[in-house]
């Protein structure tokens, strides 16, 4: 495979061997790269010295074997009378992050949680790595696209992976190493997308994808067409909306008079509603009074989650815009827009796809940092202009095996402690494979590396309700539950982090914590408590059913008056609601309606808000069937 690429009188590096690197401790470090063909090249690091022979390509490798943690350092590599200095590298444990938007998702989306949390953050010794987006449907790449390292601070952290942040704060903090951070996890990303495309083969369903993606043509001329189809939709939308006509007053402006219009209560979806089919522009508007200026210099203006896209205005000014259903709306804007008396919130939603929405239960308020206003309550609405469903853009790196290329395989040469992955939401339409799937997934980064079975922990997923139906969810969490078989991996439960509405909770912290509680189980060696129930086996006793669990850890507990969630089934299959009770480290589940049961279900919805079996640790039960998988 070509992989070597002469750069006269020059050293090329891989991206990540770069300024503020953290190389993985009692390892075999690779540091590698491109120089003079047939030179001697020289590493010095720690106050040794490497050196090897570049290769006719200019291709070199050094090795440093087992180091121990440590940094800051420098790192010279020289080459003839070229010389290359790496600066601020630190030594200690380097974790992948992988799968999809919660993963991916920055401090920046949970600061309603942590601002002052990390607001004045500073850790030069935990650094993060964002691998930029790309993907590859003909061959493994040899280099990532490029990217750089940063390290905790008021500027920077809020780049961070959530997720990733929370595990390597904990991490770092208890065993005082630094902590390097490799983001590779994508939004959307189905699981599939990760594969090698060896793996891919062995999956029939998608190879009639695969085999398309392969076509440049193909792929060049569906990014064009929708990108044009997607500029040209906005494009007319704006030339149409009523709310921006250039001949009378703008919507938006607090000069507008819309006595006329019609109100609806805000939050809701308009499902059931005159607006329940719009596509398009609709403008809601609302006033506020204040009985005097705000006296600090911004104010922040928090509108929950909308469906799809959103422009604000406070008093005329646009104070933000989303362009995307899923970011919490948080605008914050100069308090001088604000004015005594009369104000006027305007919202110019834009429904592209879906059905329109405020999303309930979120907060709707204007925070003017003394006092808050709640938001919540009687809107006025008229229709911009009426559109017609704007398709969605087809997303390449969905695709079969195309950030695997171009995002995991170029990183397979740097050392790593391990992985951490957060995935499974874009594989709850089919979720039937999903075992099998992620399994190779594991298999196949494993083989990657080829540093054996280096610790894999994975997120279970969260509570969620999808609002395209169906029972995906429980059925994902299932297979994700049995991935366990496999040898070092470890699975945090997450089934009370999350939101009937969210599909991207903002407690990251607990779920950071809860795979660091993995890490020094299966990565540092410790005795401890790492999850919460994980269902073992079953007995049948009579008319009921005992229910035994891994990791009980000093004793299973229910929060509440008694356990919810547990449904039980006899030959007929049909589960009903069951009664459940504790009795020592088992449960005992049982129902006046089944004589003679045959299985049981605990948490098996796809938001199982009542779910309140946990361990006396504070880790909650995994959700889970006794039945045989489809």
């Amino acid at each position: 495979m070509a992989r070597r690429i002469f750069v006269a009188n020059n050293i090329k590096l891989s991206p990540l061997i770069s300024d503020g690197m953290v190389l993985q401790r009692d390892a075999q470090v690779k540091i590698w790269g491109n120089a003079i063909p047939d030179e001697c090249i020289t590493l010095t690091f720690m106050d040794k010295a490497y050196s090897t022979k570049c290769d006719k390509d200019g291709y070199f490798e050094i090795v440093l074997n087992n180091l121990p943690p440590g940094g800051p350092y420098n790192m010279t590599i020289s080459c003839k009378d070229v010389q290359k200095e790496i600066k601020d590298v630190l030594v200690g444990d380097v974790w992948v992050l992988g799968g999809q938007s919660n993963m991916e998702l920055p401090i920046l989306r949970t600061l309603d949680l942590y601002e002052d949390e990390v607001k004045n953050s500073e850790n030069p010794d935990i650094r993060h790595f964002i691998v930029p987006l790309s993907y590859n449907f003909h061959k493994p790449q040899e280099d990532i696209s490029g990217g750089n390292w940063i390290s905790v601070n008021p500027e920077d952290v809020y780049e961070f992976s959530a997720v990733g942040y929370f595990f390597a704060k904990i991490i770092n903090e208890k065993y005082k190493i630094p902590i390097g951070l490799i983001r590779t996890a994508v939004g959307g990303t189905p699981a599939e997308a990760w594969l090698s495309e060896k793996t891919v083969s062995k999956f029939e369903r998608f190879l009639s994808s695969l085999n398309r993606c392969k076509d440049d043509d193909y792929v060049k001329n569906t990014i064009d067409t929708e990108q044009r189809r997607y500029s040209d939709w906005y494009k007319r939308l704006d030339e149409k909306d009523k709310g921006l006509c250039e001949k009378t007053v703008p919507w938006f402006s607090e000069e507008y008079d819309d006595r006329n219009w019609n109100t609806i209560y805000l939050p809701r979806s308009f499902k059931g509603t005159e607006l329940e089919k719009i596509k398009g522009s609709i403008w809601f508007r609302k006033e506020i009074y204040l009985d005097e200026k705000p006296s600090k210099e911004k104010v922040k203006l928090i509108l929950g989650t909308l469906v799809d896209a959103d422009e604000t205005y406070v008093n005329g000014m646009m104070v933000g815009n989303t362009e995307y259903r899923y970011p919490p709306r948080r605008y914050t804007f100069p308090a001088d827009v604000l004015k005594k008396g009369k104000n006027i919130i305007a919202v110019r939603l834009i429904v592209t796809h879906n059905i329109g929405s405020f999303i309930k239960d979120m907060p709707y308020k204007l925070d003017l940092g003394g006092c808050k206003i709640d938001l919540t309550g009687q809107w006025k609405y008229c229709v911009g202009t009426e559109m017609e469903r704007l398709e969605e853009f087809t997303f390449f790196q969905y695709k079969p095996t195309g950030v695997y290329n171009a995002m995991i395989y170029p990183l397979r040469k740097y050392s790593i402690k391990g992985i951490l992955w957060y995935q499974g939401e874009s594989n709850t339409g089919y979720p039937y494979d999903y075992k099998e799937i992620f399994e190779a997934v594991i298999e196949d980064w494993r083989n990657t590396w080829n540093m054996g079975e280096i610790p894999f922990l994975y997120v279970q997923l969260a509570n969620y309700e999808d609002p395209n139906g169906g029972n995906g969810w429980c059925h994902l969490r299932e297979r994700q539950r049995r991935a366990l078989e496999i040898p070092n991996t470890g699975m945090a439960v997450t089934i009370d982090v999350g939101g009937y509405n969210e599909l991207h909770p903002q407690n990251k912290k607990a779920v950071g914590e809860r795979l660091a509680l993995w890490a020094m189980n299966k990565a540092y060696g410790e005795n401890l408590v790492c999850s919460g129930p994980i269902y073992k086996s079953h007995k049948v006793l009579g008319d009921k059913i005992q229910l035994f669990f891994d990791y009980v850890g000093s004793g299973l507990v229910c929060k509440g008056d008694k356990l919810c969630e547990f449904t039980i089934c006899g030959e007929d299959g049909k589960f009903v609601e069951a009664d459940a009770v504790i009795e020592g480290d088992t449960v005992v589940v049982s129902s006046g309606k089944v004589d003679n049961p045959v299985h049981v279900r605990y948490a098996w919805s796809n938001s199982p808000d009542r779910a309140n079996l946990y361990n006396k640790e504070g880790l909650p039960a995994s959700p889970f069937t006794t039945e045989e998988l489809e």
